[in-house]
């Protein structure tokens, strides 16, 4: 099979390739890991693929898709400059893993990609492996679409059919003496709190790290902890969240173990997705993903002292 590469990346394959990187189409280099036989990636065809985005320094990785345990999923389009991403799977096949290095002064200035504020380098490192080809040929766009959504529906399945495996295994690793409740909840208390529990209809005021099994952090109420994972935004408030509890206002876990501790609590919440986002998934976060959350009880308000609205924290929120 043809290859002068171009692409994306992920680092950790656990791949042997100890060839060195090699000159490829426009300022493009590439490393090949795995060759499998096949058609090279067309115009039109849809991509599944695992994905890892570092600088060239090898320090900081910008995007994983194993952070989110699923495939990163395209469509091979047009290159918008010589040696493209794009340009890059139209080197590869089903089955193929690969590293490139891509110039970050031409994604600037073609796709408008920030460069890395942290990076002195000229590249941006992608390692890649090509999961899923789907051609598409002399389909019709009805027929292509099918095939895709059997793709995604299959890949729906599977997440729902190893999930308890993945809980189970994060535990496990974690070595956490969790407590469960009867819904699937899990929990540790990491620091005992003091006083009376929140009742349905309380105002609880709580600091909280919504995070993958992975470790990957996808929102938090803590400026410090958003900044070290790479997830902050200027324009919103970082302060406790402030909700009513057993309203279900909240995803029906972190609503649940709002309930179960006093103020002071420090406890980390592991929930199965039924209790969290289920089998639609929500913004980012893919159908039967379970979740944990790092929360910490700042403080209580009974019923009769007044409700407060739920300022902007999407990854709790139903």
């Amino acid at each position: 099979m043809k290859k002068i590469v171009t692409i994306l990346g992920i680092a950790a394959l656990g791949l042997a390739g100890c060839n060195q990187f090699k000159k490829g189409e426009g300022d493009m280099l590439y490393k090949i890991y795995s060759d499998k036989s096949g058609e090279t990636i067309k115009l039109g065809d849809f991509v599944a693929f695992k994905a890892i985005e570092k600088t060239e320094e090898g320090d900081s990785v910008l995007f994983s898709s194993y952070d989110y345990d699923h495939s990163a999923l395209l469509v091979r389009e047009k290159s918008v400059f010589k040696g493209d991403l794009f340009a890059a799977l139209g080197l590869l096949s089903e089955g193929d893993s690969a590293s490139f290095k891509i110039n970050i002064d031409s994604m600037t200035a073609k796709m408008g990609r920030p460069k890395p504020t942290h990076s002195k380098g000229k590249y941006l490192v992608y390692t890649i492996k090509v999961e899923k080809v789907i051609p598409k040929g002399k389909l019709t766009d009805s027929l292509f679409r099918d095939k895709i959504d059997v793709f995604l529906k299959a890949e729906i399945d599977k997440a729902k059919t190893t999930e308890d495996a993945k809980l189970k295994a994060y535990v496990a690793a974690k070595e956490l003496k969790t407590a469960a409740r009867p819904s699937g909840l899990h929990y540790v208390v990491t620091k005992e709190g003091q006083g009376v529990k929140a009742a349905v209809g309380d105002t609880v005021q709580v600091n909280y790290t919504g995070m993958f099994l992975s470790g990957k952090v996808f929102d938090t109420s803590l400026p410090e902890v958003a900044k070290k994972a790479g997830v902050f935004n200027a324009m919103r408030p970082y302060e406790p969240l402030k909700v009513s509890v057993g309203t279900h206002a909240l995803v029906p876990g972190f609503d649940e173990g709002l309930m179960l501790f006093p103020k002071g609590t420090k406890a980390t919440l592991v929930m199965p997705s039924k209790l969290a986002y289920g089998e639609q998934g929500n913004s980012g976060i893919p159908p039967y993903t379970p979740l944990v959350f790092e929360i910490e009880i700042v403080n209580i308000i009974p019923k009769a002292g007044g409700v407060a609205s739920v300022p902007g924290a999407k990854s709790v929120k139903k």
